[in-house]
């Protein structure tokens, strides 16, 4: 009985300094996903991407309106065309589906390279903001990520308005 008293009262001290330590714990939780789409610097780094990309991206729509072009070209003319002047125009429709495939391939890739170097140094930006956040504001814990949390933590905008204000 000694024994069972005993574990019961360590038990309950247990709960009972678990609480107590609860109890003083700050927490909050970021939105990583919101930084990324509403901070400053994401925007303008967006807009800084956009820049960098449109004149390829203008190329690349020249080429696909030349394919096209040259599609309805071939469909009209179909029954006019020599076998000679048919073959050249396939080859060159072909020629010109390939080019723009590698285009197409090409500009993605190099995109999304940007995109993750710019996002990188933004993430980069956030996390410095969060940590100096949470020095001044004493928190004892920022998460990132988490499958549920209540409202009243996510701090998702004091570290949207710090970073824009310290930049």
């Amino acid at each position: 009985m000694k024994i069972l008293s005993m574990k019961l009262l360590q038990m309950l001290l247990l709960v009972g300094c678990t609480q107590a330590l609860a109890a003083d714990l700050k927490v909050g939780i970021v939105n990583t996903e919101r930084i990324l789409r509403e901070s400053s610097s994401a925007v303008q780094a967006e807009k800084n991407i956009e820049k960098e990309f449109s004149g390829r991206n203008e190329k690349i729509k020249k080429v696909a309106t030349q394919v096209n072009d040259l599609q309805i070209f071939m469909e009209k003319e179909r029954l006019t065309l020599s076998n000679a002047k048919k073959r050249d125009k396939e080859r060159e429709l072909a020629n010109l589906n390939v080019n723009l495939q590698r285009m197409q391939r090409s500009f993605s890739e190099d995109l999304n390279l940007r995109k993750n170097e710019e996002m990188s140094i933004v993430l980069e930006h956030a996390n410095k903001a969060i940590q100096e956040l949470a020095e001044k504001e004493k928190y004892d814990l920022i998460l990132q990520e988490a499958v549920y949390h209540n409202p009243k933590i996510d701090i998702t905008e004091k570290v949207l308005k710090y970073m824009n204000d310290v930049k």
